[in-house]
C-alpha cells in the first residue's frame, strides 16, 4: 500500500510524533532543510527565547551559561523545534529568507517574500521546525537573545514580518517578540469604550508595566482611549523607570502574587487588567483588581487556567478572562509604530538593550558564521551602532537598574512574551 503525504498549510506533514496532533503539540517535528512547495526556509541568525522558558532554564542550571546552552541544544536536537519541556513555551527568531516554495502564500501579495529578505517569525518556536548548525557557539547563555546559525521552516499559514530598515535589529526583534500584547490591549479597551459610550473611558491596569509587553500595552491603551492608566511594578527602581517614561497616570509598587496587596496598591477597581508578568500566582490579584463587568487579559506563559477559572468563581467575580494568543491582525505594524512614535516606550526598550550589551562579553554578537563571514544580522547591527551617536542607547533611567527586571534578573518579578 502506498501512502501519499501532501503538505499542509498548518504543518501537519512535518509532525513525526505523535501522529494526529498539530505541530505545537507534537513531541518531535521534521526539521529537514528541503522544503515543500508551500513552505519557506529561513537562514536563522538569532533566536529570542520566551521569558518564562529562559527564566526556568536559568534557575534549573543556576545561571551556568554553558549548561543553559547545552540544554537548549539538546531540546532542539531531540524535538526538531525549541519547546521547553517544563514551561511548554519557546520564543521566536530572526533570519534571512533562503528559499521560497513556488506555491507558498508567503511569496505572494501582500508580503511577497524573496530570498535575501531579513525577517522575524511571528509564530512560536514551539511549532517551527528548527535545526541548529553552529552549536550556539556565539551565545554565552546569559541573555534571551541567542545568536545562532541554522535553518527554520515556515508553513503556508505561518506569520512572518520583514524587518524594518529604520530600527536596530535587536530592538525590532524585542518589539516583535511581544507585539500581540499591545494590539489585543487596544482592541479590548476600544470594545469597552464602544460598549457604553456614556460611561467614562475605561480604567486600565498593566501588571509588569515597565517591561517590554507592559510598556507597549500601556501606550496602546492610551491611544485606544483609556482613562486612568495604572502601571504595576515590583520595586521602586522599576517604579522610577516607569514614572520617567510617562506611560502611566499612576505607578503602583506591589507583588503581583499577593492579591490583597495588589488590589490595595491599584486602588479603585479597573475595567481592564492586563497581566504581563512571567511568574505563576498572579491570577487572583488580577481578578480582584478588576471591576464587575471588566476584562482580565493574560499574556503570561505562567498563567494557570484552573487558578484563573476557580479563583474568579470563588470571588464571585463577573469578569471576562482572555488568554492573549499573540496574534491580532496588524499587530506587528502597530507595535513597531508605538516604538517609533512614543518616546517613553522607546526609552524603556533602549535601556533594556543597553543593559544586555553591558552584560554580554565584548564581541559576543560579532562572531563569524561558518566560512569566516560575519552574520548579516551582526553586520546590520554593527552598521547601526556606528551610525548612532555615542551613548544613544546607554542612557540610564532613575534607579540605575534595567527596567525589564525579569529579563535581566531571573529572580525579579515581571516580564512576559505572549504566545511563545
Amino acid at each position: 500500500m502506498t501512502v501519499h503525504i501532501v503538505s499542509s498549510p498548518i504543518g501537519l506533514h512535518r509532525v513525526l510524533e505523535p501522529a494526529g496532533v498539530l505541530p505545537q503539540a507534537a513531541h518531535r517535528l521534521d526539521p529537514s532543510a528541503e522544503i515543500w512547495p508551500d513552505e519557506v526556509r529561513v537562514r536563522v541568525e538569532r533566536l529570542n527565547l520566551d521569558a518564562a522558558s529562559y527564566r526556568q532554564l536559568h534557575g534549573a542550571y543556576g545561571g551556568d551559561g554553558a549548561a543553559i546552552r547545552a540544554a537548549v541544544l539538546a531540546i532542539v536536537a531531540e524535538r526538531g523545534k525549541m519547546q521547553n519541556p517544563v514551561t511548554g513555551s519557546g520564543g521566536m527568531l530572526v533570519g534571512v529568507v533562503d528559499e521560497v516554495g513556488a506555491r507558498s502564500p508567503l511569496g505572494r501579495a501582500p508580503l511577497r517574500l524573496r530570498p535575501g529578505d531579513p525577517v522575524a517569525t511571528l509564530v512560536s518556536l514551539t511549532l517551527t521546525p528548527l535545526a541548529i548548525a553552529d552549536g550556539l557557539s556565539g551565545w554565552d547563555g546569559q541573555s534571551e537573545q541567542v545568536p545562532a546559525a541554522g535553518h527554520a521552516i515556515l508553513f503556508g499559514r505561518s506569520i512572518v514580518a520583514k524587518l524594518p530598515d529604520d530600527l536596530p535589529g535587536p530592538l525590532a526583534l524585542a518589539v516583535l517578540d511581544v507585539c500581540g500584547a499591545p494590539a489585543l490591549t487596544a482592541r479590548v479597551v476600544a470594545r469597552h469604550r464602544a460598549g457604553d459610550p456614556g460611561r467614562p473611558p475605561p480604567a486600565v491596569a498593566v501588571l509588569g508595566g515597565a517591561g517590554k509587553s507592559g510598556s507597549l500595552s500601556l501606550a496602546a491603551a492610551r491611544r485606544a482611549g483609556a482613562g486612568r492608566l495604572v502601571g504595576v511594578v515590583p520595586d521602586e527602581a522599576e517604579a522610577a523607570t516607569l514614572r520617567r517614561a510617562g506611560l502611566a497616570d499612576q505607578v503602583a509598587v506591589a507583588d503581583a502574587r499577593d492579591p490583597v496587596a495588589l488590589a490595595a496598591a491599584i486602588g479603585d477597581p479597573v475595567d481592564v487588567t492586563v497581566v504581563c508578568v512571567d511568574v505563576p500566582g498572579c491570577e487572583g490579584g488580577a481578578i480582584l483588581a478588576t471591576a464587575p463587568g471588566g476584562t482580565v487579559v493574560f499574556f503570561s506563559m505562567a498563567t494557570s487556567f484552573s487558578a484563573a477559572a476557580l479563583g474568579a468563581e470563588g470571588l464571585a467575580a463577573d469578569v471576562t478572562m482572555l488568554v492573549g494568543n499573540g496574534y491580532v491582525p496588524g499587530h506587528a505594524e502597530q507595535a513597531l509604530r508605538l516604538v517609533r512614535e512614543d518616546a517613553g516606550v522607546r526609552a524603556i526598550f533602549a535601556r533594556r538593550q543597553a543593559s544586555e550589551q553591558r552584560r554580554r562579553p565584548r564581541g559576543a554578537d560579532e562572531r563569524s558564521e561558518p566560512g569566516g563571514e560575519q552574520s548579516d544580522f551582526a553586520r546590520r547591527q554593527s552598521s547601526e551602532q556606528r551610525r548612532r551617536p555615542r551613548g544613544a542607547e546607554e542612557r540610564s533611567e532613575p534607579g540605575g537598574e534595567q527596567s525589564d527586571g525579569a529579563e535581566a534578573r531571573p529572580t525579579a518579578e515581571h516580564r512576559t512574551g505572549p504566545a511563545s
